[in-house]
């Protein structure tokens, strides 16, 4: 573990050059959330029939328990990781992929969230423009939606995934990571808290975030900075959050829990 010095953090959006090092990072995050996820679906008592009744028939054909047992799960395995969303692609988007190069930032400056430990750390000196390597189009950019880094001198330890803007006054957050030397330090809460308050200002109303279904310790972060799940308070019938609904897998099994915060 390695003490984090908030005041030091710059949260930016995301350049072309630091796509690898949020893919490495996304990937580090996420490491065992595709295998509990199938682990997830396997266990299900419908999926459990399924694959018994294969395992009967194939136990005629090929006269060997083990293998009766263990071809239609591994055929199973493979095709969920084949059709689920990868680890560096973002579970609960929309999108089964992450356009990483047009969710980058191309302008002259940096452009920062507020960081409310220290008034000097979003102040960043001009940079000459980054060129980009494809063409990206302006509606290529709106849809590919935002990152958003967390900058602590020269190295990226933090990251935040924001989806494009899909509904009026009502945002997603899909992937939030923060790199294994500098968890238990409050900096998924500064990025996440100071996004929300970028999107409040700019007149978002609800941010949405999607929770892996085994994560127990992301749907715990996301309670204790406000977040809850649809129908756990007295709320009236609200039709806007009948259009979020979680993410599906095999056999129509959740893949992720919906998390709601009203700013």
């Amino acid at each position: 573990m390695v003490r984090l010095e908030l005041d030091q953090v710059v949260m930016r959006r995301m350049k072309e050059d630091d796509i690898e090092v949020v893919k490495a990072l996304v990937k580090e995050g996420c490491e065992g959330t595709e295998n509990r996820l199938i682990l997830h679906i396997l266990t299900r008592p419908l999926c459990l029939f399924i694959l018994a009744v294969f395992s009967s028939i194939l136990r005629c054909l090929v006269h060997s328990f083990i293998l009766a047992l263990a071809i239609p799960v591994f055929l199973l395995i493979v095709f969920l990781k084949i059709t689920m969303p990868r680890s560096t692609g973002v579970l609960g988007s929309s999108r089964p992929y992450w356009d990483y190069v047009g969710s980058s930032y191309r302008g002259q400056q940096d452009e920062t969230l507020q960081n409310p430990y220290s008034s000097q750390a979003n102040r960043r000196a001009n940079k000459d423009k980054e060129t980009s390597s494809e063409k990206i189009t302006a509606e290529r950019e709106q849809a590919a939606g935002q990152v958003w880094v967390a900058d602590c001198e020269g190295d990226i330890v933090g990251c935040v995934f924001r989806e494009s803007e899909t509904r009026p006054s009502v945002r997603r957050i899909c992937r939030l990571v923060t790199g294994c030397w500098y968890r238990r330090e409050g900096l998924g809460r500064l990025l996440v808290q100071s996004l929300e308050l970028k999107e409040r200002e700019s007149g978002a109303r609800r941010v949405y975030a999607h929770i892996p279904y085994p994560s127990k310790v992301g749907e715990a972060f996301f309670r204790k900075v406000g977040y809850r799940q649809p129908g756990e308070a007295d709320e009236e019938d609200d039709d806007e959050m009948k259009n979020e609904t979680p993410e599906r897998g095999f056999m129509g099994y959740p893949l992720t829990k919906v998390f709601y915060k009203d700013l």
